[in-house]
């Protein structure tokens, strides 16, 4: 992640503007009682989910809910600009589980 400002953090809240450079991703993860509302801010967000599988594209004033145990990641998908989002978490604890991606090569 390029850049992450946090606006408002308690125990079972996180609310925070966050930047990906061009191409740039989170991993793929999820977490076990947080719901992601993710709001597109500037730039070409991709989100892509697993179980099912699914893409969702996210521009300037688009919203994108992910419930609790969806497997997700984040992409910038302008390979020339930084891309931004709010991501606006809660409903529980914070925890940020990595998953093995499926669809990466290995080398």
């Amino acid at each position: 992640m390029s850049k992450q400002e946090t606006l408002i953090q308690t125990e079972t809240a996180r609310v925070r503007i966050m930047q990906l450079l061009p191409g740039e991703a989170t991993p793929l993860h999820h977490h076990t009682e947080v719901t992601d509302n993710i709001f597109g801010l500037n730039g070409a967000i991709v989100i892509r989910l697993t179980t099912p599988d699914e893409t969702v594209e996210l521009f300037p004033g688009a919203r994108y809910e992910i419930p609790p145990g969806r497997k997700h990641e984040v992409r910038n998908a302008d390979p020339a600009q930084a891309a931004s989002y709010l991501l606006v978490q809660g409903g529980g604890h914070y925890d940020f589980i990595d998953e093995p991606d499926r669809h990466k090569k290995t080398l």
